[in-house]
Parts: structure tokens; C-alpha cells; sequence
């Protein structure tokens, strides 16, 4: 961990994972829901998003907007059956598993404080075609850069280059906060403090060392 400063001004944050629910715990509720083999999901994910993954699997696609969300959830389906071996209906696949992943309130709560601290706060998020809470998230954040709008996804550098550009920042100014170590890496190759989301408290403890500025939770503590 590279230690504080005054010289970080803005705190960038990933979103699903990390601003809300965990993916796993959402991703194991909606298979249980819908019963589907959650050996399937996984080995479909291995194949289109783990580090081995070839470029250019449907997951990549999607991210960077180069196919469709409906699209997306056919070729998913299509990999997926039931406890029963019955085919899972693709028609709002990601739709329906989105709906399991809901705000990290203590999360949220955080960005509040970071921006109440004098710190600027950014989104940048690989899009897998869910729709954003923007009624709440465009008040949270400065700006907001979405894989599926720039052509771009994480770990490529040129996001978090266009993503530094927009907020007229260089490397050090910011701390990078994303729950996946591919994307972390690639941030700290490129000069970012970063910070490896597993839960809200050990999130807040990392940057209160990287920003003295940024008190305690004081909701959780009175809780």
C-alpha cells in the first residue's frame, strides 16, 4: 500500500461488487431462485472472464458494447440448465440476476463521506447490460465512465487513462477501489493507489490510511 497524501484528490470507485451486494452472494441467490446448476455459470464464466479467457469471448463483447444485452443473454442461456436439465429461459437473464444485487448502503455511505471530505469521487464499470441507478448514483459521483459507452473495458490501461483524463488527474491523485485483482493490478501498474474491495469496513480502513481526511462510518457505530 503507497502511503497517504494530500496529493490524492479524487477516490474512483468499480460498481457492482462494490457498491452493491457481493457478485458471488447475488450470483448464488439467483441461481438457487431460478435452480439453475451453478456449476454451469461457473464454468461458463471461467471460460469467457478468467485471466486464460482468449480476447474477444461473448463476456468481452459485451462489456465493450459490441453486442447486445439481449444478445449477451441468449448465448448465456444457451450454456445454462436447471437442477432439472430444463433450458433457462434467456428473455431478462442478466435482468433477473441484476435484481439480486442490491446497495451497499455502508458503501454509498462512504462515497458521501469521501466527498464530504473535499475528495472528488468517479464510477468507472465494466457494463454486462444492466441498467444503473443513475437517480442515485449521479448525485454520488462527479463522473461516471461505463465500459459499454467508451469501447473500452477493464484491465485494458486506456480506461483508466480515459477515466484519469476526464477528471484532469494524474495517476497518483487517485485511488482506485475495484473487488476484481485483474483490474487492481492493471491500476497499479499504472501508477493509481488501489485498494481491493472485499467488504465496506476493511474498504473504509484502507483509505482512511491513504486519507487521514476520512473519518469513521459514524451510522455504524451507533448502530
Amino acid at each position: 500500500m503507497v502511503s497517504s497524501g494530500p496529493s490524492i484528490k479524487a477516490v474512483i470507485f468499480d460498481y457492482g461488487g462494490v457498491l452493491t451486494t457481493q457478485g458471488r452472494v447475488a450470483i448464488n441467490a439467483w441461481t438457487r431462485a431460478e435452480r439453475i446448476k451453478p456449476e454451469m455459470f461457473s464454468a461458463a464464466l471461467k471460460e469467457w472472464l478468467s485471466r486464460s479467457a482468449p480476447a474477444g469471448t461473448p463476456i468481452h463483447r459485451l462489456e465493450t458494447g459490441e453486442i447486445s444485452g439481449a444478445e449477451f443473454d441468449r448465448l448465456l442461456a444457451a450454456r445454462l440448465r436447471t437442477e432439472d436439465d430444463e433450458p433457462v429461459d434467456p428473455d431478462g437473464l442478466m435482468a433477473r440476476m441484476f435484481s439480486y444485487m442490491r446497495p451497499d448502503e455502508a458503501m454509498h455511505r462512504l462515497v458521501a463521506d469521501l466527498r464530504d471530505a473535499g475528495l472528488r469521487t468517479a464510477l468507472l464499470s465494466n457494463s454486462w447490460g444492466n441498467n444503473y441507478p443513475w437517480d442515485t448514483l449521479d448525485g454520488m459521483f462527479e463522473l461516471a465512465v461505463i465500459s459499454s459507452e467508451v469501447g473500452l473495458r477493464k484491465p485494458d490501461p486506456r480506461i483508466y487513462e480515459l477515466t484519469l483524463e476526464r477528471l484532469g488527474l494524474r495517476p497518483p491523485e487517485a485511488v482506485f477501489v475495484d473487488d476484481g485483482a485483474p483490474n487492481i493490478e492493471a491500476a497499479e501498474r499504472l501508477g493509481l493507489h488501489c485498494v481491493l474491495h472485499t467488504d465496506a469496513a476493511k474498504t473504509r480502513a484502507e483509505l482512511s490510511g491513504l486519507l487521514p481526511r476520512l473519518g469513521p462510518d459514524i451510522a455504524e457505530e451507533t448502530e
